[in-house]
C-alpha cells in the first residue's frame, strides 16, 4: 500500500510547486515576479513558469524569438498597434497568476485586436505571429480571462470637481494632461450625443490614441454637399496653445449649441467639423514635464522617435515644381512617391495621411506657436537654394482670403505696434506666404493640397510656446472670433453634384476652374467643393467616358454662402477607343493616376520580398537567435 501511497503525494507536490502540466497545474500554480522589461507596464505583476509556449524560466522567455519579436515590433510596425500587441504577446509569453491560479488572456481581445493590425503585418510581409493565435492561447469569456489592454491608456485621475454653483457649460482654462484631454472630448461628446462623436484615426508611437472629436448634425456620416473641416493641434508636442484652443473650442460648441446660439447651430448643422487637440502626445509629455515657463525653444517638439511630425511628410512640392514646366502635366493630387516609404516614417503621419484620404476634407488649420501671424502654402520655395522666396499655389487669391479671415479678427494680429508679438509681420496684415516666410519641406500645408482636395493654412497663435495657465483665457478670447470666421470660410466658392444621364453620382469628375491649375475632384457620392474667390469663371466638369461641360459662374462679393453648381454628364458619342481631348497627352491620365494611388498601403515602406527571397526584416531575427522564427515567413 505504501508503494502506491508515495507517488500520489509526490504527483500532489508537483502540481502545488508548478512543475506537473498536467490538468491540476492549469488550476494550482507558483506566482513568481514577473521581471521582464518589456513586459514592465503591463496589468499584472507575477507570473508562473512553465508557460504554455513550454519556457520554463525567465531566462527561457528572454532568450526566445518570441520575446524578442515584442520588443522589437513596434520599430517593425513603425509605432502601429502599439503597446497593444506588445501587452497581448506578453500575456501569452508570461501569463497573469494570481492567488495561485493562471488567467489566460480574453479570445474576443486578441481577435479584435488581429482584425486591426493584420494590415501592419501585411505591409512588412510578414506572417502573423503562430503565439497570437486566439483559437488556441486566448480563452473565451465562459471560461474566465482576463483583458491585458484593460488599462492600456492608463489609470485615469480622477475628474476634477468644478466649484459648486458652476454652470455645466464652465470651461476649465487650464492646461490639460492627456487624461484630461480625454475626459473632456468623451464628457463632451456625452452632453451633446445628438451633434458630436468622438473617434481615434490611430496611435502615437507610444500608443497614445489620436483623438478626434467631431460635429455635426448627423455625427459619423458624410452628408451631401456638406464641408468636411478639421482643425488639428499640438503637432509639435511644445506648442501647447493650439491643443487647449482646440479643447475650449469642442466645449464651446457643446455648450452653445444647447443654449440655442443660431450661429454655432447653424454652423453645426451645415458643416462636418472634425477637432484633433493633439497630433503629438507624446512630445507634450516631454513638454509638460519641464512645465510651462521652463520649457526650451525644442524640448518636446518631436515625437517619441525624435521625428519632426511637420517635416515628415511626402515631399510632393517640389515634384509639383518639376511636373509645372510640362506642358499639361497634371500637378494636383499627386501621389505618394515609393521611396517615401522606404524611410522613417512617423506612425503619427500615416495617420493624418490616412484621414485626409478617407474624409473629403475641404478646409484644414494647423494650429502651432511661436510667433503670431498665418501663413498659407507653398512651405517650399520654388527655388531649392532660396531659404525665403514668395512660392504661390495656384490659389494664392483663395489662400490669402483665408488667412484673412482668421487675422483680420484677430485683435492682437490687427493691431498696429510693431514691437508686438509678431509685428514684423504687420505690413503684410499678419498673413505671409510660407516659402516667403522661411522654406522648408515636407510640411502638412503643402500635402494637403497637392495630395487631396483640401486648402490648409497655418496659424502661429503666439510667441510663447508653452504659456502659463493665466495667459490661457486671454488667448481664448483672441481666437475664439477667428477660429469660427475660418470654419465659415468652408462655405466660400461653389459646390454641388456630378451625375451621368440616369442620375448616378460620377466619383473622381474632375472640376476645372480656368485660369487656376489646380482641380478638385468629386467625393464617392459624386458631391464637390471647390473654394473660390469673388468674381467670374469658367467651371468645368468632366470623367472618363463623359462629354465635358461648361458653365459660367459669378461669385458676389459678398457672398458668405457657396453657390449650389450641379452638373449632368452625357456619354461620348464618338466611340468607345476615343478619349476626351483635354486628356490626350504625353502624361499618365489622371484616372491611371488615381488607380495607381488605390493599393498603395500606408504604411508600406519596404517592398515584400519576392518568390525565393527573405524580407528585408529576416536578417535581424536570424543574428539575434539560435531559433530561426521561420513562423514569420508568409511563404
Amino acid at each position: 500500500m505504501l508503494p502506491l501511497l508515495l507517488p500520489l503525494a509526490l504527483l500532489v507536490a508537483l502540481a502545488a510547486t508548478g512543475d506537473c502540466q498536467g490538468p491540476v497545474a492549469a488550476d494550482i500554480a507558483t506566482c513568481v515576479d514577473l521581471r521582464l522589461t518589456t513586459c514592465a507596464d503591463g496589468t499584472y505583476n507575477r507570473t508562473s513558469f512553465p508557460t504554455a509556449l513550454e519556457h520554463r524560466s525567465r531566462e527561457a522567455v528572454e532568450a526566445s524569438a518570441e520575446y524578442i519579436l515584442l520588443s522589437v515590433l513596434h520599430h517593425l510596425l513603425e509605432g502601429q498597434c502599439n503597446p497593444d500587441l506588445r501587452l497581448l504577446g506578453c500575456a501569452v509569453l508570461a501569463p497573469r497568476c494570481e492567488g495561485s491560479r493562471l488567467w489566460r488572456p480574453c479570445r474576443r481581445v486578441c481577435q479584435g485586436l488581429q482584425e486591426a493590425c493584420q494590415p501592419a503585418f501585411d505591409a512588412i510581409d510578414m506572417a502573423w505571429p503562430y503565439f497570437l493565435d486566439c483559437a488556441r492561447y486566448f480563452a473565451p469569456e465562459e471560461e474566465g480571462c482576463f483583458d491585458p489592454l484593460e488599462q492600456l491608456r492608463g489609470d485615469l485621475e480622477p475628474e476634477e470637481a468644478l466649484p459648486s454653483g458652476l454652470p455645466p457649460t464652465f470651461i476649465r482654462f487650464a492646461h490639460h494632461s492627456y487624461a484630461q484631454m480625454v475626459r473632456v472630448l468623451k464628457r463632451t461628446e456625452a452632453r451633446c450625443a445628438q451633434v458630436a462623436k468622438t473617434y481615434s484615426i490611430g496611435r502615437s508611437f507610444n500608443g497614445k490614441d489620436l483623438l478626434v472629436i467631431e460635429f455635426s448634425g448627423r455625427p459619423g456620416q458624410h452628408e451631401l454637399m456638406e464641408p468636411e473641416v478639421k482643425l488639428v493641434g499640438n503637432i509639435h508636442g511644445n506648442e501647447v496653445a493650439g491643443r487647449e484652443m482646440l479643447l475650449y473650442l469642442a466645449q464651446y460648441l457643446c455648450s452653445e449649441y444647447l443654449l440655442g446660439n443660431p450661429r454655432i447651430q447653424h454652423l453645426l448643422n451645415t458643416t462636418r467639423i472634425h477637432l484633433l487637440p493633439s497630433m503629438n502626445p507624446d512630445g507634450y509629455e516631454v513638454a509638460a514635464a519641464e512645465g510651462a515657463g521652463y520649457n526650451g525653444w525644442t524640448s518636446g517638439r518631436q515625437n517619441a522617435q525624435n521625428l519632426d511630425l511637420n517635416r515628415n511628410f511626402p515631399d510632393l512640392t517640389s515634384e509639383y515644381y518639376r511636373l509645372a514646366g510640362s506642358r499639361g502635366a497634371r500637378t494636383d493630387h499627386i501621389p505618394v512617391p515609393k521611396h517615401y516609404w522606404w524611410g522613417k516614417v512617423a506612425p503619427e503621419t500615416k495617420a493624418v495621411m490616412k484621414w485626409t484620404r478617407a474624409v473629403p476634407f475641404v478646409l484644414s488649420a494647423s494650429l502651432h506657436g511661436g510667433d503670431l501671424v498665418v501663413s498659407y502654402p507653398f512651405d517650399l520655395s520654388k527655388h531649392p537654394l532660396e531659404e525665403k522666396m514668395f512660392s504661390p499655389t495656384p490659389d494664392e487669391k483663395m489662400f490669402k482670403l483665408l488667412a484673412r479671415a482668421y487675422a483680420d479678427v484677430h485683435p492682437m494680429m490687427t493691431d498696429r505696434s510693431e514691437h508686438r508679438c509678431g509685428g514684423n509681420f504687420l505690413k503684410q496684415g499678419s498673413i505671409i506666404n510660407g516659402a516667403d516666410w522661411y522654406s522648408f519641406t515636407g510640411g502638412m500645408s503643402d500635402f494637403n493640397y497637392l495630395h487631396t482636395n483640401c486648402f490648409e493654412i497655418t496659424v502661429e497663435l503666439g510667441c510663447v510656446k508653452f504659456p502659463p495657465e493665466e495667459a490661457l483665457y486671454g488667448l481664448w478670447q483672441h481666437n475664439k472670433e477667428p477660429l469660427l470666421s475660418f470654419l465659415e470660410m468652408a462655405h466660400r466658392g461653389i459646390k454641388g453634384m456630378v451625375v451621368d444621364r440616369f442620375g448616378k453620382p460620377v466619383k473622381d469628375a474632375r472640376i476645372i476652374v480656368k485660369g487656376i491649375h489646380h482641380d478638385v475632384t468629386t467625393a464617392p457620392d459624386g458631391d464637390y467643393w471647390r473654394l473660390l474667390p469673388p468674381g467670374s469663371h469658367m467651371v468645368t466638369a468632366q470623367a472618363p467616358g463623359h462629354a465635358r461641360v461648361v458653365k459660367r459662374v459669378t461669385i458676389p462679393l459678398r457672398m458668405k454662402r457657396a453657390g449650389r453648381v450641379d452638373f449632368i454628364l452625357q456619354p461620348l458619342e464618338t466611340g468607345p477607343k476615343k478619349f476626351l481631348p483635354a486628356l490626350r497627352r504625353a502624361v499618365t491620365p489622371f484616372w491611371v493616376v488615381r488607380a495607381e494611388q488605390e493599393p498603395e498601403q500606408l504604411g508600406a515602406h519596404r517592398l515584400p520580398g519576392g518568390s525565393g527571397t527573405k524580407p528585408w526584416w529576416w536578417a535581424y531575427f536570424t543574428s539575434l537567435s539560435p531559433h530561426r522564427p521561420r513562423w514569420l515567413l508568409k511563404y
